[in-house]
């Protein structure tokens, strides 16, 4: 180092000196504080990490580790950490870790699915993924149970478990055009959807699981009707053309309305869970219950062309039934097709004093009689056009009192009904008949004949118009003038006129003595008497 005068250091370089002893402590500082602030981060993650869940999806499409959010009403709770496919291959295994808040999200009863853009019947969903990308969505449970392994649904749940309402299920023959998320309606407003549907066990129709929001749900009662509210109903009656439907929307996607049967709010609300029967129609729902029905089979040999399944069972005007199926049998005792037509039919149609008395007969045991006994008096069924434009046929059930009588055989599971021809049918087999009869007349033969009498009709008029035509004017000229000469004999002033006068007259006057001599000859017979003995003496004397 340089030296002063004197041999002396400089003042200042003692405290550069000490202040160079102190650098290294300062740089080590920096590495300690962010070690620290790392220590904190950590100790502040591990304190706000929330429970780690497992949901199965068929597909991973859409999602990203790292990067897809798990979202509750729009709100982050989660983010995806990780993806992996089952030891099966069959799903997707998405790791998620959720914040410390949402340990709700753990119960049972939650659900998860992954929102994309849908268009359903509730309508289109899931726009704002288009830029932002799919995210998983999350419904809590109620559940106090809780689990870290859930599956995942493939669409959104229609209705929120915090969401307000009552459900309810249907029992219905067909889905119809009704899906998840159709509308429910009540007078036109729609207050619920469908929430979710299922076969019935055996197959036989399905089961609906509905939901109807509140206060909405307090106008459903243990006596309201459902049915089908899809499409459009039209109607040509007396009264004109009426077309009926809902909404748009139900006619789009089809729907579900209700209403009690008084067309009043019901006194007391029915509860949550509630089963109800589905009809197809307003007018189905509206009806009286119709009860059991009774299964019959009519064998028609005819023609099925026009009758289809769900036809209608008439008598006299009343839809007592409908058409079950249509089908085919071979008959191999006549060697020839028989038609069999499954029907059912709802006595209670009837009225309630026919019901009656078939629920007084099945408790004695006598049920079937009650049928036996209508087709003993003529009852049968009948094929019936039900449209002329369309040739659709229905079945009629009447009284036929000149029917043949038949023996119904009430050991068969299914009766059997006894059937006639309609009408059409036995005007079409008079008509065979009569073209059967006609086709044997020798019309050939008969124009033969008919071409000779012709001619020889042509020679008889010629000859008549050669020989007797001139005679004959002879004739009446001769009968001309002697009508004249008769007429000139019988007038008044011809002189045969007056001598036949006078001969009447004097053959009058005669005629009045003749009557004048027999009047005195009866009062006066003795005179007859002398006259004859006088006579007589004088033939004595003579002698």
């Amino acid at each position: 180092m340089p030296e002063n005068e004197g041999g002396q250091p400089p003042l200042h370089e003692p405290h550069v000196e000490k202040a160079s002893r102190w650098l290294p402590s300062l740089v080590w500082l920096i590495p300690l504080l962010a070690a620290l602030i790392g220590a904190g981060l950590v100790v502040k993650s591990f304190i706000d990490r929330g429970p780690t869940v497992t949901v199965s999806f068929r597909s991973g499409d859409g999602l990203e580790p790292g990067k897809t959010k798990v979202k509750f009403k729009d709100v982050d709770i989660g983010l995806v950490r990780s993806i992996s496919l089952s030891r099966d291959l069959s799903k997707v295994l998405v790791t998620i870790d959720m914040r410390k808040e949402a340990s709700r999200f753990t119960a049972i009863d939650t659900r998860y699915w992954v929102v994309r853009p849908r268009i359903g019947a509730s309508g289109v969903s899931g726009l704002n993924t288009l830029l932002s990308g799919s995210y998983i969505g999350v419904d809590a449970g109620k559940s106090e149970e809780t689990k870290d392994e859930f599956t995942g649904l493939e669409e959104a749940p229609q209705v929120a478990f915090d969401e307000k309402g009552s459900y309810y299920t249907l029992h219905g023959e067909t889905l119809g055009s009704v899906d998840v998320g159709s509308p429910i309606f009540y007078r036109r407003i729609q207050v619920g959807q469908v929430a979710a549907y299922d076969l019935e066990p055996k197959g036989r129709g399905i089961n609906m699981k509905v939901f109807v929001k509140s206060p909405y749900d307090q106008y459903v009662g243990k006596n309201t009707r459902w049915w089908h509210a899809s499409g459009v109903d039209v109607r040509l009656d007396s009264n004109g053309f009426k077309v009926n439907t809902q909404s748009l929307a139900a006619l789009l996607v089809g729907g579900i309305a209700f209403e009690s049967m008084n067309g009043q709010k019901p006194a007391a609300a029915a509860p949550t869970g509630s089963e109800f029967p589905l009809a197809a129609d307003q007018a189905s729902a509206l009806r009286e219950p119709d009860g059991a029905p009774i299964t019959t089979v009519l064998y028609f040999d005819q023609s099925l062309r026009g009758l289809s399944q769900g036809a209608t069972v008439d008598f006299r005007g009343i839809v007592l039934g409908e058409v079950r199926s249509v089908g085919v049998e071979f008959d191999p005792v006549k060697k020839s097709f028989r038609m069999p037509v499954t029907v059912d039919m709802y006595p209670a149609r009837l009225g309630r004093a026919f019901q009656k008395t078939i629920d007084e007969d099945q408790r004695n045991s006598a049920g079937p009689q009650v049928l036996e006994r209508m087709v003993a008096r003529g009852l049968r069924g009948q094929l019936r056009t039900g449209n002329l434009l369309t040739g659709q046929l229905y079945v009629a059930l009447d009284f036929f009192p000149n029917a043949a009588p038949v023996k119904l055989d009430l050991s068969k599971e299914t009766v059997e009904l006894p059937t006639v021809p309609n009408s059409l049918d036995e005007l079409q087999t008079q008509l065979a008949s009569i073209a059967r009869k006609l086709d044997k007349v020798p019309f050939d033969e008969i124009g033969v004949n008919l071409r000779d009498t012709l001619k020889s009709a042509n020679v008889l008029i010629k000859q008549l118009d050669a020989q007797v035509v001139p005679e004959m004017k002879d004739t009446l000229g001769a009968a001309r003038k002697t009508f004249s000469t008769a007429d000139q004999i019988l007038q008044k002033d011809s002189p045969v006129q007056s001598d036949l006068r006078e001969a009447l007259q004097q053959l009058t006057q005669t005629m009045q003595s003749l009557n004048a001599l027999s009047d005195y000859l009866e009062r006066h017979p003795e005179s007859l008497l002398r006259g004859k003995g006088s006579k007589q003496d004088k033939l004595g004397e003579k002698k």
